[in-house]
């Protein structure tokens, strides 16, 4: 039987932004680490996500503002893993990383706070930054205005009161204990969720031997996949959360993989659904980019051209 790993000498320094879901996310790693990794040290590092909240994403950097200046933390050798809500990572994992663990998926739907849809009245407003969200809400009711919603959950969640309703990940209400402030939980029928949404992703060093069987231990080999399968799929698109994007891979019983997956024009008007099923992650995430945007008329959207 193997070893197991444990720490080397000094604590595991662990990475992560400062707002209270992501120190909720980095003390439930901690805690699943406890028990072979030793102590737990967190260090906090801010982004350019955090320090910009008067600015939409997509005009600081899309996806990827909460994620880089974690990473380079873990490169330059200031942390040894570091903790990321999936969603927000890039499609590709920079050279020198490797995301080494999945170790839990909560529930990945969005919901709305404030309204039900179907009371919102004719003109109304919702309070969402994601272009993904705003596009596929556009579809099912075109008279909606919109709003950006920034901040941490705290102001999301008043800004969101301020105009009437607004959308957020139901699993980071859930994470904070903040269920009962959902109004309705949207379907991914009606609403599919971003690439990992509701997933924890743990990145380190590649050469990071020990720190890689850490990270083994606790990982969640279902979620895993299924994460691997949504990461191909929007890194064959070439896309970051700038874009209408939405994918949601589900495993059955055999291990066998289905994704489906979405791509939208921004004003909401065209939205493209397939649903494809495999068992390689990697093989299935490329195969329905590339069906979307060859076979169901993806590269004809007015703004796709740009961001290939």
């Amino acid at each position: 039987m193997a070893p197991t790993p444990t720490a080397g000498p000094g604590p595991v320094r662990l990475a992560t932004r400062g707002s209270p879901l992501a120190r909720w996310q980095a003390t439930r790693v901690a805690e699943l680490l406890a028990q072979t990794a030793g102590t737990v040290e967190i260090v906090v590092v801010e982004t350019t996500g955090d320090r910009r909240t008067d600015v939409p994403i997509a005009e600081i950097g899309g996806q990827g503002v909460f994620a880089r200046e974690i990473q380079t933390a873990v490169l330059e050798g200031r942390a040894d893993l570091a903790v990321h809500s999936a969603k927000d990572l890039p499609a590709l994992t920079p050279p020198g990383l490797e995301l080494a663990s999945v170790p839990e998926r909560a529930d990945p739907r969005d919901a709305l706070v404030g309204s039900r849809l179907e009371d919102l009245p004719t003109g109304a407003t919702v309070a969402t930054g994601s272009v993904r969200r705003r596009a596929q809400l556009a579809w099912l009711r075109p008279d909606l205005g919109f709003v950006e919603l920034r901040g941490n959950m705290a102001r999301r969640l008043e800004r969101s009161e301020e105009v009437g309703a607004g959308v957020v990940a139901l699993a980071a209400l859930d994470r904070l204990g903040l269920r009962d402030r959902v109004t309705e939980i949207l379907e991914p029928s009606l609403l599919l969720p971003q690439v990992g949404q509701g997933a924890l992703a743990v990145e380190c060093r590649a050469d990071d031997a020990a720190t890689l069987a850490l990270l083994a231990g606790i990982d969640d080999h279902g979620a895993h996949r299924a994460l691997r399968a949504e990461r191909a799929f929007l890194a064959e698109l070439g896309g970051g959360c700038s874009l209408p994007v939405g994918a949601l891979a589900t495993l059955g019983p055999d291990g066998g993989i289905a994704l489906e997956g979405l791509l939208a024009s921004r004003d909401g008007r065209t939205v493209l659904r397939r649903t494809s099923t495999g068992d390689d992650p990697e093989v299935l995430g490329r195969r329905l980019a590339r069906d979307l945007l060859e076979r169901d008329g993806g590269l004809a959207l007015a703004d796709w051209g740009d961001h290939r």
